[in-house]
Protein backbone atom coordinates (compact mmCIF):
# COMPACT_ATOMS: atom_id res chain seq x y z
CA UNK A 1 0.00 0.00 0.00
CA UNK A 2 1.41 3.64 -1.19
CA UNK A 3 1.46 6.42 1.24
CA UNK A 4 -1.10 9.06 1.13
CA UNK A 5 -0.27 13.10 0.13
CA UNK A 6 -1.09 13.80 4.05
CA UNK A 7 1.58 11.02 5.01
CA UNK A 8 3.93 12.10 1.78
CA UNK A 9 4.08 15.88 3.05
CA UNK A 10 4.46 15.04 6.70
CA UNK A 11 7.49 13.18 5.34
CA UNK A 12 8.55 15.75 3.07
CA UNK A 13 8.30 18.55 6.10
CA UNK A 14 10.47 16.34 8.02
CA UNK A 15 13.03 15.62 5.38
CA UNK A 16 14.11 19.09 6.09
CA UNK A 17 17.76 19.28 7.65
CA UNK A 18 19.89 21.40 9.07
CA UNK A 19 22.67 20.61 6.88
CA UNK A 20 22.44 20.92 3.05
CA UNK A 21 24.07 17.85 1.64
CA UNK A 22 21.23 15.86 3.62
CA UNK A 23 18.16 17.81 2.15
CA UNK A 24 19.97 17.60 -1.63
CA UNK A 25 19.89 13.50 -0.76
CA UNK A 26 16.53 13.62 0.52
CA UNK A 27 15.17 15.75 -2.06
CA UNK A 28 16.18 13.75 -4.95
CA UNK A 29 15.10 10.44 -3.22
CA UNK A 30 11.57 12.15 -2.80
CA UNK A 31 11.49 13.30 -6.77
CA UNK A 32 12.67 9.34 -7.70
CA UNK A 33 10.34 7.83 -5.23
CA UNK A 34 8.12 9.84 -3.30
CA UNK A 35 4.99 8.28 -5.30
CA UNK A 36 6.10 4.85 -4.99
CA UNK A 37 6.54 4.65 -1.31
CA UNK A 38 5.16 2.46 0.74
CA UNK A 39 3.62 2.78 4.35
CA UNK A 40 6.61 0.17 5.82
CA UNK A 41 9.13 2.61 3.58
CA UNK A 42 7.22 5.81 5.56
CA UNK A 43 8.24 4.07 8.79
CA UNK A 44 11.53 3.60 8.01
CA UNK A 45 11.88 7.49 6.95
CA UNK A 46 10.72 8.50 9.97
CA UNK A 47 13.13 6.34 12.22
CA UNK A 48 15.60 7.84 10.06
CA UNK A 49 14.53 11.28 10.18
CA UNK A 50 14.37 11.16 14.29
CA UNK A 51 17.72 10.92 14.25
CA UNK A 52 20.60 13.55 14.42
CA UNK A 53 21.81 15.14 11.41
CA UNK A 54 25.13 14.26 11.55
CA UNK A 55 24.27 9.83 12.05
CA UNK A 56 21.68 10.66 9.62
CA UNK A 57 24.52 12.27 7.14
CA UNK A 58 26.83 9.33 8.24
CA UNK A 59 24.14 6.84 6.77
CA UNK A 60 23.06 8.02 3.30
CA UNK A 61 26.59 8.44 2.40
CA UNK A 62 27.89 4.92 3.66
CA UNK A 63 30.20 6.23 6.27
CA UNK A 64 28.02 3.96 8.64
CA UNK A 65 25.92 1.01 7.78
CA UNK A 66 24.18 1.91 11.47
CA UNK A 67 23.93 4.16 14.73
CA UNK A 68 23.48 4.15 18.47
CA UNK A 69 19.19 3.62 18.42
CA UNK A 70 18.67 1.74 15.18
CA UNK A 71 20.80 -1.35 15.51
CA UNK A 72 18.25 -3.69 15.28
CA UNK A 73 16.10 -1.94 12.75
CA UNK A 74 19.22 -1.35 10.47
CA UNK A 75 19.56 -5.45 10.28
CA UNK A 76 15.96 -5.15 8.78
CA UNK A 77 14.79 -5.74 4.96
CA UNK A 78 13.02 -2.67 4.67
CA UNK A 79 15.19 -0.97 6.63
CA UNK A 80 18.15 -2.03 4.10
CA UNK A 81 16.15 -1.06 1.27
CA UNK A 82 15.05 2.30 1.46
CA UNK A 83 18.29 3.12 2.71
CA UNK A 84 20.10 1.53 -0.91
CA UNK A 85 17.64 3.54 -2.38
CA UNK A 86 18.65 6.83 -0.44
CA UNK A 87 22.60 6.24 -1.35
CA UNK A 88 21.78 5.74 -5.14
CA UNK A 89 23.62 8.40 -6.93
Amino acid sequence: MTLGNAELYRLKSDARRGLLENDLILQRFFERYGSQLSVEDGKVLSQLFALEDNDLMDLLIGRKDSVAGLEKESQDDSFKAVLQKLRQK
